[in-house]
């Protein structure tokens, strides 16, 4: 068949727009689309779209907790096709994470087959896989067919899905949620139901209640896989009250002693989102590394439950200081962040305390009793109608079957004998035979009593907010027996260190920065490229052109240092950084960026790296030709960013960083004068421009350094220029200097 070709333009669908208008509507659009519709949950029931559709598809398909599992692919397929059209595998790892206990912490999915596992492992296809509901599930779709929520028309209009889940336990806490939007982000741990449920109870007798008070109940997040949170109460309870902040969960660990002394150390619970293969792969590195000196071996022994042994190198070794070397080294001690960026109404994305996210829980509970009630007082009224009429029928059976067997068309006639409404009629004419005997009666009179006082009492709960409030009460409490504290899903898996706890853990982690033994003193060699790749080789190595560098690069830097120095970057920005060299890659391959290791601004370049030695002196100048001297003990960096000791002017670089050594300051400028002065001269500060070395008409400071005057001074070439030689060029601080004497380096710089 011949191939048709292609509809004509017309004009009229040709409409002129700027570029950059045209591509901000776009992108606005798509940037709320993915805000609203797949990465922020909702602050009522605590789902995306996904996974309400996934709950959805599953109650359309009765896969409720006591029945029957159905194939993934099936749920998948249903889901997909009627609901989310997004791709089958989103929608596949989303029901997975639904039904994995170690991801959630009160799975909304029961799931038969394989799910995945703590080490990291994906799940078996869908095809392989079955699934049904949980009863937390079930819970919070209970109310759908009672008018509970709003549903909407689905992607193609031709099916009705729920705007939200009547949710009867606060999934947004309990089971937390993450998600990446466009400029905004959500990262919500999971807590403790019964935690939860106390806390809303307390602020439904009084929404007054402080955030304090909350914490009283919520003592922080629960984590499935349990482990010990180590931040302070005044941690804690700032990230709930700003919504957020992050937290600090440490493996739980024992220790099992053996036969003459000799030890292990357990884990058996990891932190959150940890996966187990690959920090028991992390720690094995660590060891082969030698940066683990403390430890002799790891050994993963889980089976259902986790159990990773950890061997001392002796039985000499205290426990706790090779812990906490552990935790500072590997993801045995990790941060979950808190950002409680949600939907609130469905509609705006806002960040929430913990009262708050709990209010709007309350909130949406309180719209639900009242529609639900409001549904069922209209089911009661109706079927009160009905029995009404029944009620008048049996007065006189007789002549209503005398009107139905002689009447062609007896509705009528039974509405004028008997003063009934069309809906009493015809549910009197659909009757059946065996409904008319005098028991059916005494029935009928039973529940018409009933359904009146259901409907008073309906009425009563619709007028009162304090019957309103107690019935919510009532709910959280089922909840509460259901997944509370007491129960076996509801027990508190994450401890809370107290007090005492963080502080030992402090003192001890003071310790183990201090000792030299965490790491073994081995000689190494720091190679870093002109690119900025950085890499370390056993033993000292003089410079040589064996060492490979990546297509276009070549070496700059050539140190020896031990492993246990600590290797300091000075930055043309005026800001120096600390290295551990223990944490310097190996010299396999083309080693890590440089950048990796601290915040190195995009602008800026090194300038010098050396190992540190304390109570050194340093000298350090700006391309301005400003400088003075440094101790190198303040010059040490505690964090990535760095520790800034120059000020830098705009426009400006910081240039020279060389030891102090002898009793002379040499300068020469990118004009090629040179100035020699007195090092007394030039004053020792711990931050600051520094003062003048040299003036400069055009151009800057080239290069300057320290020397003994009676040594003489060498230029790049090392060649040595004697005292006599020099006498000229000997002046004052801050003088523009001469030219350089003949012979001097053409590069002119010092050696």
């Amino acid at each position: 068949m011949a191939k048709q070709p292609p509809a004509p333009v017309r004009d009229d669908d040709i409409h002129p727009e700027p570029l950059a208008e045209a591509l901000s509507q776009r992108y606005l659009a798509y940037a709320l689309s993915t805000i609203t519709q797949r990465a922020l949950p909702d602050a009522r029931d605590g789902l995306k779209p996904v996974h309400r559709r996934i709950l959805w598809g599953m109650r359309l398909l009765r896969l409720n907790p006591e029945g029957a599992f159905k194939k993934s692919a099936k749920i998948v397929g249903d889901v997909m096709g009627a609901f989310h059209p997004h791709g089958d595998q989103a929608i596949y790892d989303a029901l997975v994470r639904l039904a994995q206990d170690f991801a959630t912490r009160y799975p909304l999915v029961d799931g038969q087959g394989n799910f995945g596992n703590i080490d990291g492992d994906s799940a078996a296809a869908y095809r392989y896989t079955e699934a049904r509901m949980t009863e937390a599930a079930e819970l919070l779709m209970e109310g759908l067919d009672e008018d509970a929520v709003d549903f909407k028309p689905n992607y193609d209009g031709a099916d009705r899905e729920p705007a939200v889940m009547p949710a009867a336990f606060p999934n947004l806490l309990a089971n937390g949620s993450s998600g990446i939007a466009v400029g905004m982000a959500t990262n919500i741990p999971p807590h403790n139901l019964g935690e939860l449920c106390g806390a809303m109870i307390a602020l439904i007798e009084n929404p007054n209640t402080r955030d304090a008070t909350l914490l009283k109940f919520v003592k922080g997040p629960d984590f499935p896989t349990g482990g010990i949170l180590m931040d302070s109460p005044e941690t804690i309870a700032e990230a709930y009250k700003t919504g957020r902040g992050s937290f600090r969960v440490r493996a739980r660990w024992s220790k099992e002693e053996g036969a003459r002394g000799v030890y292990q150390i357990v884990v058996d619970q990891i932190p959150y989102q940890v996966q187990k293969a690959k920090l028991i792969e992390r720690i094995a590195e660590l060891i082969e590394q030698k940066k683990l000196p403390l430890l002799d071996d790891v050994r993963d022994e889980s089976a259902e439950d986790v159990r990773v042994v950890l061997v001392p190198k002796s039985r000499t070794v205290e426990a706790d200081l090779l812990m906490e070397q552990l935790f500072r080294q590997s993801d045995l001690e990790s941060r979950v962040s808190l950002n409680m960026n949600v939907l609130d109404s469905g509609l705006i994305p806002r960040v929430m305390s913990l009262k708050d996210a709990l209010q709007a829980f309350i909130n949406h509970r309180r719209d639900v009793l009242e529609r639900r009630s409001k549904h069922r007082l209209e089911k009661i009224a109706a079927r009160l109608d009905i029995l009404e009429g029944y009620l008048i029928v049996y007065l006189d059976l007789d002549k209503v079957i005398k009107i139905i067997r002689t009447e062609d068309e007896p509705k009528p006639k039974l509405i004028k004998a008997f003063k009934l409404t069309e809906t009493q009629a015809e549910a009197i004419l659909n009757m059946r035979l065996r409904s008319l005997r005098k028991l059916e009666e005494m029935e009928i009179r039973r529940e018409h009593e009933n359904l009146t006082k259901e409907q008073k009492d309906l009425k009563k709960l619709l007028g009162s907010e304090k019957l309103k409030d107690e019935k919510l009460i009532d709910e959280v409490k089922e909840i509460d027996s259901k997944f509370g504290l007491k129960t076996e899903i509801g027990k508190r898996r994450t401890k809370i260190a107290d007090a005492r706890e963080v502080e030992k853990i402090s003192n001890l982690a003071e310790e183990a920065a201090n000792i030299e033994t965490a790491v073994e003193k081995e000689p190494i060699t720091v190679v870093c490229s002109q690119k900025g790749w950085i890499r370390s080789f056993k033993g000292h190595v003089e410079e040589t052109d064996d060492v490979k560098y990546r297509e276009g690069d070549r070496g700059r830097f050539w140190v020896h240092a031990q492993t246990t120095d600590k290797l300091m970057v000075f930055a043309t920005d005026g800001r120096f950084f600390t290295i551990d060299c223990s944490k310097l890659p190996g010299g396999r391959g083309n080693g890590e960026a440089i950048r990796t290791f601290f915040d190195l601004p995009p602008d800026a370049d090194v300038v010098a790296m050396f190992p540190f030695v304390s109570k050194r002196k340093l000298l350090v100048a700006s391309t301005t030709g400003h400088g003075f001297i440094v101790n190198e003990d303040d010059c040490v960096a505690q964090t990535k960013s760095g520790k800034r000791v120059m000020n830098v002017k705009a426009g400006a670089e910081a240039a020279v960083c060389r030891m102090v050594d002898g009793d002379s300051i040499a300068v020469v400028g990118d004009n090629r004068k040179m100035v020699i002065f007195p090092l007394d001269e030039l004053p020792e500060m711990a931050r600051g421009q520094g003062n003048y070395l040299q003036r400069y008409k055009d151009g800057g400071l080239l290069d300057a350094t320290t020397f003994t005057w009676k040594e003489g001074l060498k230029d790049e070439n090392n060649r040595l220029y004697e005292p006599s030689e020099l006498k000229d060029w000997k002046g004052a601080r801050a003088q523009a200097g001469r030219l350089v004497p003949r012979g001097w380096a053409k590069s002119g710089k010092f050696s």
